[in-house]
Protein backbone atom coordinates (compact mmCIF):
# COMPACT_ATOMS: atom_id res chain seq x y z
CA UNK A 1 0.00 0.00 0.00
CA UNK A 2 0.97 3.49 -0.94
CA UNK A 3 2.24 6.22 1.45
CA UNK A 4 -0.92 7.96 -0.01
CA UNK A 5 -3.16 4.97 0.43
CA UNK A 6 -2.09 4.64 4.01
CA UNK A 7 -3.12 8.28 4.67
CA UNK A 8 -6.74 7.94 2.92
CA UNK A 9 -7.12 5.40 5.18
CA UNK A 10 -5.72 7.03 8.24
CA UNK A 11 -8.51 10.25 7.56
CA UNK A 12 -11.22 7.95 6.83
CA UNK A 13 -10.81 6.13 10.05
CA UNK A 14 -10.29 9.58 11.92
CA UNK A 15 -13.00 11.10 10.40
CA UNK A 16 -16.16 9.87 12.13
CA UNK A 17 -14.38 10.53 15.53
CA UNK A 18 -13.58 14.28 14.69
CA UNK A 19 -16.85 14.97 13.46
CA UNK A 20 -18.30 13.87 16.81
CA UNK A 21 -15.80 16.26 18.66
CA UNK A 22 -16.72 18.48 16.46
CA UNK A 23 -20.81 18.36 16.91
CA UNK A 24 -20.27 18.09 20.31
CA UNK A 25 -18.70 21.34 21.02
CA UNK A 26 -20.45 23.48 18.18
CA UNK A 27 -24.05 21.43 17.75
CA UNK A 28 -23.94 22.49 14.07
CA UNK A 29 -23.51 19.37 12.46
CA UNK A 30 -23.70 20.43 8.28
CA UNK A 31 -21.07 23.53 9.31
CA UNK A 32 -18.84 21.02 11.23
CA UNK A 33 -19.10 18.35 8.58
CA UNK A 34 -18.16 21.42 5.65
CA UNK A 35 -15.37 22.48 8.42
CA UNK A 36 -14.27 18.57 8.25
CA UNK A 37 -13.89 18.16 5.09
CA UNK A 38 -11.44 21.22 4.92
CA UNK A 39 -9.50 19.78 6.98
CA UNK A 40 -9.23 16.87 5.30
CA UNK A 41 -8.38 18.32 2.21
CA UNK A 42 -5.46 20.29 3.89
CA UNK A 43 -4.43 16.88 5.70
CA UNK A 44 -4.35 15.02 2.03
CA UNK A 45 -1.97 17.62 0.73
CA UNK A 46 0.14 18.69 3.86
CA UNK A 47 0.69 15.21 5.51
CA UNK A 48 2.45 13.28 2.83
CA UNK A 49 5.47 16.88 2.70
CA UNK A 50 5.34 17.46 6.39
CA UNK A 51 4.45 13.88 7.88
CA UNK A 52 1.50 12.58 10.28
CA UNK A 53 0.97 14.25 13.49
CA UNK A 54 1.06 12.09 16.68
CA UNK A 55 -2.71 13.07 17.21
CA UNK A 56 -4.16 12.98 13.83
CA UNK A 57 -8.09 13.61 15.50
CA UNK A 58 -7.27 16.23 17.48
CA UNK A 59 -5.10 17.56 14.38
CA UNK A 60 -8.13 17.62 12.21
CA UNK A 61 -10.99 18.88 15.45
CA UNK A 62 -8.26 21.42 15.62
CA UNK A 63 -7.82 22.56 11.94
CA UNK A 64 -11.63 22.61 11.60
CA UNK A 65 -12.35 24.38 14.47
CA UNK A 66 -10.03 26.97 12.84
CA UNK A 67 -12.14 26.74 9.52
CA UNK A 68 -15.15 27.46 11.92
CA UNK A 69 -13.93 30.11 13.16
CA UNK A 70 -13.20 32.00 9.93
CA UNK A 71 -16.67 31.26 8.39
CA UNK A 72 -18.46 32.63 11.88
CA UNK A 73 -15.84 35.64 11.84
CA UNK A 74 -17.06 36.26 7.85
CA UNK A 75 -20.59 35.70 8.57
CA UNK A 76 -21.72 37.14 11.94
CA UNK A 77 -20.89 40.19 13.75
CA UNK A 78 -18.49 39.12 16.94
CA UNK A 79 -18.35 40.27 20.26
CA UNK A 80 -15.87 43.05 21.05
CA UNK A 81 -14.10 40.20 23.68
CA UNK A 82 -14.39 37.33 20.64
CA UNK A 83 -13.08 40.27 17.60
CA UNK A 84 -9.96 40.99 20.25
CA UNK A 85 -9.10 37.24 20.42
CA UNK A 86 -9.72 36.72 16.83
CA UNK A 87 -7.22 39.41 15.76
CA UNK A 88 -4.81 38.31 18.37
CA UNK A 89 -4.46 34.77 16.88
CA UNK A 90 -4.73 35.90 13.02
CA UNK A 91 -2.11 34.97 12.00
CA UNK A 92 -1.96 31.41 13.12
CA UNK A 93 -5.37 30.88 11.97
CA UNK A 94 -4.17 31.71 8.75
CA UNK A 95 -2.22 28.12 8.36
CA UNK A 96 -2.35 24.85 9.05
CA UNK A 97 -0.82 23.47 12.16
CA UNK A 98 2.43 21.40 11.56
CA UNK A 99 2.52 17.67 13.34
CA UNK A 100 3.37 18.27 16.15
CA UNK A 101 2.33 17.28 19.74
CA UNK A 102 2.38 20.73 21.43
CA UNK A 103 -0.07 22.46 19.13
CA UNK A 104 -2.83 19.44 19.98
CA UNK A 105 -2.00 19.69 23.74
CA UNK A 106 -4.99 21.73 24.54
CA UNK A 107 -7.44 19.20 22.68
CA UNK A 108 -9.28 17.11 24.57
CA UNK A 109 -9.28 13.24 23.78
CA UNK A 110 -12.69 12.05 22.43
CA UNK A 111 -14.31 9.25 24.24
CA UNK A 112 -13.74 5.93 22.59
CA UNK A 113 -17.07 5.13 21.44
CA UNK A 114 -17.68 8.36 19.46
CA UNK A 115 -18.44 6.96 16.69
CA UNK A 116 -21.48 4.87 18.02
CA UNK A 117 -22.64 7.94 19.22
CA UNK A 118 -22.31 9.24 15.73
CA UNK A 119 -23.93 6.49 14.57
CA UNK A 120 -26.92 6.83 17.05
CA UNK A 121 -27.27 10.46 16.12
CA UNK A 122 -27.58 10.06 12.45
CA UNK A 123 -30.67 7.66 13.44
CA UNK A 124 -32.13 11.09 14.79
CA UNK A 125 -36.45 10.56 14.84
CA UNK A 126 -36.69 13.63 12.59
CA UNK A 127 -34.93 11.37 10.03
CA UNK A 128 -37.15 9.25 7.22
CA UNK A 129 -34.93 5.51 7.68
CA UNK A 130 -33.43 6.06 4.10
CA UNK A 131 -32.34 9.14 4.93
CA UNK A 132 -30.77 8.20 8.64
CA UNK A 133 -29.01 5.19 6.54
CA UNK A 134 -27.77 8.08 4.06
CA UNK A 135 -26.31 10.32 6.46
CA UNK A 136 -24.39 7.66 8.67
CA UNK A 137 -22.90 6.33 6.09
CA UNK A 138 -21.88 9.21 4.84
CA UNK A 139 -20.33 10.77 8.32
CA UNK A 140 -19.22 6.75 10.17
CA UNK A 141 -18.77 5.30 7.30
CA UNK A 142 -17.03 8.05 5.12
CA UNK A 143 -18.17 6.86 1.74
CA UNK A 144 -18.71 9.35 -1.32
CA UNK A 145 -22.12 9.88 -1.80
CA UNK A 146 -21.50 7.76 -5.80
CA UNK A 147 -21.27 4.58 -3.36
CA UNK A 148 -23.82 5.53 -1.33
CA UNK A 149 -26.23 5.65 -4.29
CA UNK A 150 -25.05 2.75 -5.22
CA UNK A 151 -25.57 0.58 -2.02
CA UNK A 152 -29.25 2.31 -1.58
CA UNK A 153 -29.75 1.57 -5.21
CA UNK A 154 -31.24 5.38 -6.11
CA UNK A 155 -29.75 7.96 -8.28
CA UNK A 156 -26.41 9.70 -7.17
CA UNK A 157 -28.30 12.97 -7.53
CA UNK A 158 -31.24 12.19 -5.56
CA UNK A 159 -28.61 10.86 -2.71
CA UNK A 160 -27.01 13.97 -2.70
CA UNK A 161 -29.98 15.78 -2.00
CA UNK A 162 -31.39 13.42 0.80
CA UNK A 163 -28.01 14.10 2.47
CA UNK A 164 -28.85 17.66 2.37
CA UNK A 165 -31.61 17.45 3.65
CA UNK A 166 -31.31 14.64 6.27
CA UNK A 167 -27.77 17.46 7.18
CA UNK A 168 -30.19 19.91 7.59
CA UNK A 169 -33.06 18.29 9.48
CA UNK A 170 -30.79 17.46 12.28
CA UNK A 171 -29.77 20.91 12.24
CA UNK A 172 -33.50 22.39 12.96
CA UNK A 173 -34.28 19.66 15.46
CA UNK A 174 -31.35 19.72 17.51
CA UNK A 175 -28.07 17.17 17.30
CA UNK A 176 -28.28 16.10 21.30
CA UNK A 177 -25.79 13.45 22.01
CA UNK A 178 -28.15 12.48 25.75
CA UNK A 179 -30.26 9.64 24.87
CA UNK A 180 -32.74 8.19 26.95
CA UNK A 181 -33.06 4.19 27.08
CA UNK A 182 -36.13 4.34 24.78
CA UNK A 183 -34.09 6.73 21.96
CA UNK A 184 -31.11 4.35 22.24
CA UNK A 185 -34.07 1.50 21.30
CA UNK A 186 -35.93 3.57 18.67
CA UNK A 187 -32.79 4.08 16.61
CA UNK A 188 -30.66 0.91 17.28
CA UNK A 189 -32.33 -0.64 13.93
CA UNK A 190 -31.37 1.98 11.76
CA UNK A 191 -27.92 2.01 13.41
CA UNK A 192 -27.47 -1.88 12.34
CA UNK A 193 -28.65 -1.35 9.06
CA UNK A 194 -25.85 0.73 8.58
CA UNK A 195 -23.19 -0.92 10.12
CA UNK A 196 -24.38 -3.81 7.89
CA UNK A 197 -24.26 -1.43 4.74
CA UNK A 198 -20.27 -0.24 5.29
CA UNK A 199 -19.51 -3.81 5.86
CA UNK A 200 -21.18 -4.68 2.67
CA UNK A 201 -19.48 -1.86 0.73
CA UNK A 202 -15.55 -3.13 2.36
CA UNK A 203 -17.22 -6.55 1.81
CA UNK A 204 -17.39 -5.45 -2.02
CA UNK A 205 -16.59 -2.54 -2.89
CA UNK A 206 -18.99 -0.45 -5.28
CA UNK A 207 -16.16 0.79 -7.24
CA UNK A 208 -12.48 1.29 -8.18
CA UNK A 209 -9.77 -1.41 -9.08
CA UNK A 210 -10.09 -3.88 -5.66
CA UNK A 211 -12.68 -6.12 -4.66
CA UNK A 212 -12.23 -5.41 -1.08
CA UNK A 213 -12.10 -2.06 1.55
CA UNK A 214 -10.99 -4.03 4.50
CA UNK A 215 -10.91 -0.57 5.73
CA UNK A 216 -14.35 -0.52 5.90
CA UNK A 217 -14.95 -3.92 6.97
CA UNK A 218 -12.58 -3.81 10.01
CA UNK A 219 -13.96 -0.37 11.18
CA UNK A 220 -17.76 -1.88 10.71
CA UNK A 221 -16.30 -4.76 13.14
CA UNK A 222 -15.07 -2.93 15.50
CA UNK A 223 -18.31 -0.76 16.03
CA UNK A 224 -20.52 -3.41 15.98
CA UNK A 225 -18.07 -5.02 18.97
CA UNK A 226 -18.38 -1.65 20.81
CA UNK A 227 -22.66 -1.82 20.32
CA UNK A 228 -22.35 -6.05 21.19
CA UNK A 229 -20.68 -5.39 24.28
CA UNK A 230 -23.17 -2.42 25.52
CA UNK A 231 -25.67 -4.76 24.35
CA UNK A 232 -24.94 -8.30 24.33
CA UNK A 233 -28.24 -9.88 24.75
CA UNK A 234 -29.57 -8.83 21.78
CA UNK A 235 -30.01 -11.51 19.41
CA UNK A 236 -29.65 -9.00 16.28
CA UNK A 237 -26.35 -6.95 17.42
CA UNK A 238 -24.95 -10.64 18.36
CA UNK A 239 -26.05 -11.84 15.16
CA UNK A 240 -24.54 -8.86 12.93
CA UNK A 241 -21.96 -9.40 14.69
CA UNK A 242 -21.31 -13.08 13.60
CA UNK A 243 -22.60 -12.21 10.55
CA UNK A 244 -19.40 -9.88 9.97
CA UNK A 245 -16.78 -12.41 11.44
CA UNK A 246 -18.20 -15.52 9.56
CA UNK A 247 -17.59 -13.29 6.29
CA UNK A 248 -14.73 -11.22 6.73
CA UNK A 249 -12.98 -14.70 8.12
CA UNK A 250 -12.76 -15.47 3.94
CA UNK A 251 -10.93 -12.00 3.41
CA UNK A 252 -7.74 -13.55 2.54
CA UNK A 253 -8.55 -16.41 -0.11
CA UNK A 254 -11.14 -13.95 -1.94
CA UNK A 255 -8.55 -12.95 -4.16
CA UNK A 256 -5.38 -13.48 -5.91
CA UNK A 257 -2.00 -11.94 -5.47
CA UNK A 258 -2.50 -10.27 -8.13
CA UNK A 259 -6.08 -8.66 -7.33
CA UNK A 260 -8.44 -11.25 -9.14
CA UNK A 261 -11.53 -12.47 -7.83
CA UNK A 262 -11.89 -15.80 -6.53
CA UNK A 263 -15.35 -17.46 -6.63
CA UNK A 264 -16.43 -19.11 -2.94
CA UNK A 265 -15.97 -22.38 -4.39
CA UNK A 266 -12.37 -22.35 -5.58
CA UNK A 267 -11.28 -20.33 -2.67
CA UNK A 268 -8.66 -22.14 -0.88
CA UNK A 269 -10.63 -22.83 2.58
CA UNK A 270 -7.34 -23.52 4.28
CA UNK A 271 -6.89 -19.73 4.28
CA UNK A 272 -10.23 -18.90 5.71
CA UNK A 273 -9.69 -17.13 9.54
CA UNK A 274 -11.07 -20.13 11.88
CA UNK A 275 -9.83 -18.53 14.86
CA UNK A 276 -12.90 -15.63 13.44
CA UNK A 277 -14.98 -18.39 12.28
CA UNK A 278 -15.31 -20.24 15.83
CA UNK A 279 -15.88 -16.55 17.40
CA UNK A 280 -18.87 -15.91 15.58
CA UNK A 281 -20.38 -19.69 15.74
CA UNK A 282 -20.29 -19.49 19.39
CA UNK A 283 -21.84 -15.97 19.30
CA UNK A 284 -24.10 -17.09 16.84
CA UNK A 285 -25.50 -20.28 18.88
CA UNK A 286 -26.08 -18.22 21.52
CA UNK A 287 -28.51 -15.47 20.40
CA UNK A 288 -30.32 -18.35 18.42
CA UNK A 289 -30.83 -19.86 21.47
CA UNK A 290 -31.75 -16.76 23.59
CA UNK A 291 -32.90 -14.18 21.64
CA UNK A 292 -36.14 -13.34 19.16
CA UNK A 293 -34.72 -15.15 15.29
CA UNK A 294 -34.35 -12.08 13.21
CA UNK A 295 -32.75 -11.07 9.74
CA UNK A 296 -29.11 -10.60 10.77
CA UNK A 297 -29.09 -14.19 12.51
CA UNK A 298 -30.54 -15.60 9.61
CA UNK A 299 -27.64 -14.60 7.16
CA UNK A 300 -25.29 -15.41 9.74
CA UNK A 301 -27.10 -18.96 9.77
CA UNK A 302 -26.01 -18.95 5.91
CA UNK A 303 -22.52 -18.26 5.88
CA UNK A 304 -22.25 -20.60 9.07
CA UNK A 305 -23.45 -23.15 7.09
CA UNK A 306 -20.92 -22.13 4.49
CA UNK A 307 -17.78 -21.79 7.30
CA UNK A 308 -18.47 -25.66 8.57
CA UNK A 309 -18.60 -27.22 5.07
CA UNK A 310 -15.04 -28.79 4.16
CA UNK A 311 -15.86 -28.05 0.43
CA UNK A 312 -17.61 -26.66 -1.83
CA UNK A 313 -19.03 -30.07 -2.88
CA UNK A 314 -20.46 -30.85 0.56
CA UNK A 315 -21.99 -27.01 0.92
CA UNK A 316 -25.74 -28.27 2.75
CA UNK A 317 -27.39 -25.98 -0.30
CA UNK A 318 -30.84 -27.57 0.46
CA UNK A 319 -30.73 -25.93 4.25
CA UNK A 320 -29.27 -22.31 2.73
CA UNK A 321 -32.23 -22.51 0.59
CA UNK A 322 -34.50 -22.91 3.22
CA UNK A 323 -32.70 -20.05 5.49
CA UNK A 324 -33.25 -17.95 2.39
CA UNK A 325 -36.58 -18.53 2.20
CA UNK A 326 -36.99 -17.61 5.87
CA UNK A 327 -35.35 -14.32 5.14
CA UNK A 328 -36.92 -13.00 1.98
CA UNK A 329 -40.33 -13.75 3.89
CA UNK A 330 -39.25 -11.17 6.19
CA UNK A 331 -37.37 -8.70 4.43
CA UNK A 332 -38.89 -8.69 0.65
CA UNK A 333 -35.38 -7.81 -0.25
CA UNK A 334 -34.84 -8.38 -3.95
CA UNK A 335 -30.65 -9.24 -3.07
CA UNK A 336 -32.03 -11.77 -0.77
CA UNK A 337 -34.08 -13.37 -4.24
CA UNK A 338 -31.06 -13.35 -6.20
CA UNK A 339 -29.02 -15.17 -2.99
CA UNK A 340 -31.97 -17.55 -2.98
CA UNK A 341 -32.51 -18.14 -6.74
CA UNK A 342 -28.23 -19.02 -6.46
CA UNK A 343 -28.85 -21.70 -3.69
CA UNK A 344 -32.43 -22.98 -5.28
CA UNK A 345 -30.42 -23.96 -8.21
CA UNK A 346 -27.49 -25.94 -6.55
CA UNK A 347 -30.39 -27.53 -4.33
CA UNK A 348 -32.86 -28.46 -6.92
CA UNK A 349 -31.10 -27.07 -10.47
CA UNK A 350 -30.79 -23.93 -12.16
CA UNK A 351 -33.63 -24.28 -13.71
CA UNK A 352 -35.54 -23.73 -10.62
CA UNK A 353 -32.89 -21.16 -9.63
CA UNK A 354 -34.07 -19.64 -12.80
CA UNK A 355 -37.84 -19.58 -11.56
CA UNK A 356 -36.87 -17.94 -8.45
CA UNK A 357 -35.01 -15.33 -10.34
CA UNK A 358 -37.57 -14.81 -12.65
CA UNK A 359 -39.75 -13.33 -9.81
CA UNK A 360 -37.33 -10.31 -9.00
CA UNK A 361 -36.76 -9.61 -13.04
CA UNK A 362 -39.47 -6.42 -13.06
CA UNK A 363 -38.00 -5.23 -9.95
CA UNK A 364 -37.07 -1.26 -10.01
CA UNK A 365 -34.72 -1.31 -7.47
CA UNK A 366 -32.36 -3.80 -9.21
CA UNK A 367 -32.38 -1.98 -12.36
CA UNK A 368 -29.05 -0.48 -11.75
CA UNK A 369 -27.11 -3.61 -10.44
CA UNK A 370 -25.57 -6.19 -12.51
CA UNK A 371 -26.50 -8.66 -9.85
CA UNK A 372 -28.89 -9.53 -11.84
CA UNK A 373 -27.74 -10.84 -15.07
CA UNK A 374 -24.62 -12.45 -13.63
CA UNK A 375 -26.42 -14.50 -11.46
CA UNK A 376 -29.15 -15.26 -15.03
CA UNK A 377 -25.56 -16.41 -16.51
CA UNK A 378 -24.45 -18.62 -14.03
CA UNK A 379 -27.95 -20.61 -14.18
CA UNK A 380 -27.82 -20.57 -17.68
CA UNK A 381 -24.51 -21.37 -17.72
CA UNK A 382 -25.14 -24.37 -15.38
CA UNK A 383 -27.46 -25.19 -18.21
CA UNK A 384 -25.35 -25.51 -20.76
CA UNK A 385 -27.14 -22.59 -22.77
CA UNK A 386 -23.82 -20.91 -23.26
CA UNK A 387 -24.76 -18.53 -25.84
CA UNK A 388 -27.24 -16.87 -23.63
CA UNK A 389 -24.92 -17.30 -20.62
CA UNK A 390 -21.78 -15.01 -22.27
CA UNK A 391 -24.91 -12.22 -23.46
CA UNK A 392 -25.72 -12.05 -19.60
CA UNK A 393 -22.35 -12.36 -18.12
CA UNK A 394 -21.27 -9.12 -20.62
CA UNK A 395 -24.33 -7.47 -19.82
CA UNK A 396 -23.80 -8.01 -16.25
CA UNK A 397 -19.81 -7.04 -16.72
CA UNK A 398 -21.10 -3.62 -18.58
CA UNK A 399 -23.36 -2.79 -15.49
CA UNK A 400 -20.40 -3.21 -13.28
CA UNK A 401 -18.59 -0.94 -11.33
CA UNK A 402 -16.12 -2.54 -9.29
CA UNK A 403 -13.00 -3.53 -11.60
CA UNK A 404 -12.19 -6.80 -10.22
CA UNK A 405 -15.57 -8.10 -10.26
CA UNK A 406 -16.20 -6.71 -14.20
CA UNK A 407 -12.63 -8.53 -14.95
CA UNK A 408 -14.54 -11.29 -13.51
CA UNK A 409 -17.01 -11.42 -15.63
CA UNK A 410 -15.68 -10.84 -18.67
CA UNK A 411 -13.51 -13.54 -18.62
CA UNK A 412 -16.46 -15.82 -18.06
CA UNK A 413 -17.83 -14.53 -20.84
CA UNK A 414 -14.72 -15.44 -22.96
CA UNK A 415 -14.31 -18.69 -21.52
CA UNK A 416 -17.87 -19.63 -22.38
CA UNK A 417 -17.01 -18.55 -26.59
CA UNK A 418 -15.21 -21.35 -27.50
CA UNK A 419 -16.69 -23.77 -24.93
CA UNK A 420 -18.88 -26.87 -26.17
CA UNK A 421 -21.57 -27.68 -24.56
CA UNK A 422 -21.36 -30.36 -21.76
CA UNK A 423 -23.16 -32.56 -19.38
CA UNK A 424 -21.57 -31.19 -16.29
CA UNK A 425 -22.95 -28.68 -13.59
CA UNK A 426 -19.53 -27.15 -13.23
CA UNK A 427 -20.48 -25.63 -10.24
CA UNK A 428 -17.46 -24.75 -9.21
CA UNK A 429 -17.63 -21.46 -10.88
CA UNK A 430 -21.16 -20.05 -9.45
CA UNK A 431 -20.94 -16.91 -8.28
CA UNK A 432 -22.53 -16.21 -5.23
CA UNK A 433 -23.87 -12.76 -4.22
CA UNK A 434 -23.53 -11.01 -0.88
CA UNK A 435 -24.27 -13.35 2.10
CA UNK A 436 -22.77 -16.57 0.53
Amino acid sequence: MSDDQDIESLLRRCAPTALDALVRRHGQFDLCEDALQEALLVAATSWPQRGQPDEPVAWLVKVSNRKLTDYWRSEHARRRREDIVAAQEAPALRHAPGADAELLAETPKPAPDDELEMLLLCAHPALSELSKIALALRTVGGLTTAEIAQATMVTEATMAQRISRAKATVRAAGASFTLSHRDREDRLAAALHVLYLIFNEGYTATMGENLIRADLTVEAIRVTRQLHRLLPDDGEVTGLLALMLLIDARRSARTTEDGRLVPLAQQDRRRWDYGAIAEAVKLLEHALATAPLGPYQLQAAVAAVHAEAASAEETDWQQIAILYGMLERRSGNPVVTLNRAVAVGFAHGPGAGLAVLDSVADDVRLRRSHRPDAVRAHLLERLNEHASAREHYRRAARAAHNQCEKRYLEERAADLTAVEPTTSSDSDRALVTIGA
